[in-house]
């Protein structure tokens, strides 16, 4: 799959993003695959086909303020209770989609959201703090699991095929539960149990509007709250101080490419479209 086109569209993203940050004075953070972009091919890795970029709090709502005023024609906020009027579930994570894009075939699933998700976009993470006690850092991430198992009551459908047999029955469970509650309080919940500790004086911080899966992540403090500019396909784009920390507990051996067979899009099963 050629993906020149998407970069160039992520790319114009990843731009608009850091134009209204540097006029407003916000920090972000290149994120993910695009923050091992940026140190291992100075630019996308060749075979992915998204962004993502990360902010603390304070910085996200800024941002996500700033974005409503003056993010450029052509591209659009997508928030999480944007979908179906704020009954319908996706994830927790908010989005900059690129609208003259389409990554996925016409389906009844794209349809539900509104045609929404049929867009290229880059991801906006959220960094909250997290408790150093370990059983309290525990129980917040299992807080947010479980939320997130209660809003899955609210997706289109919901695949168990990828789950065990115990996964099965608490996902059953937890959206079955879901289901009865709005989407409103849901997601009221999950933005509850992510400030819960905004006042404290951890060193820590996660990724709290995350998948479940990735919620095994957690970082220093340090690594995220001052920024480094960092060259990105000819651009100048924020990355974390901490980039090296980062990418070594995510990633372990960042620099060593993965084997051929792996160097595929994760994201899009189909030729994506940009016009």
């Amino acid at each position: 799959m050629d993906l020149a086109n998407v970069h160039q569209a992520n790319l114009k993203i990843l731009r608009e993003i850091d134009r209204i940050c540097r006029k407003e004075g916000i920090q972000y953070l290149l994120d993910a695959g695009t923050l091992l972009g940026a140190v291992r091919h100075k630019g996308f890795i060749p075979w992915d086909d998204d962004a993502d970029v990360a902010f603390t709090r304070d910085n996200y709502t800024r941002f996500i303020r700033a974005a409503k005023r003056e993010l450029a024609p052509g591209m659009t906020l997508l928030e999480p209770g944007d979908l179906r009027d704020g009954t319908a579930f996706f994830d927790f994570t908010a989005r900059i989609l690129y609208d003259n894009s389409r990554t996925h075939e016409d389906s009844a699933e794209m349809a539900f959201y509104g045609g929404k998700l049929n867009h290229l976009w880059v991801d906006l993470f959220i960094l909250d703090e997290l408790p150093e006690n370990r059983f309290q850092a525990a129980f917040t991430k299992f807080i947010q699991k479980a939320i997130y198992g209660l809003a899955m009551g609210h997706r289109y459908r919901l695949d168990f095929s990828k789950y065990s047999l115990p996964e099965k029955i608490m996902v059953g469970g937890l959206s079955a539960a879901g289901k009865i509650l709005p989407m409103r309080w849901i997601r009221r919940m999950q933005f509850c149990a992510a400030v819960k500790d905004r006042k404290g004086k951890s060193s820590l911080c996660y990724y709290s509007n995350y998948q479940p899966d990735y919620l095994y992540v957690t970082l220093k403090k340090e690594w995220c709250s001052r920024t480094v500019d960092m060259e990105f396909e000819g651009e100048m784009l924020m990355a974390p101080a901490g980039w090296h920390e980062i990418l070594t507990l995510v990633y372990g051996d960042y620099m060593t490419l993965p084997p051929e067979e792996k160097r595929v899009p994760a994201h899009s099963d189909t030729e994506i479209k940009i016009w």
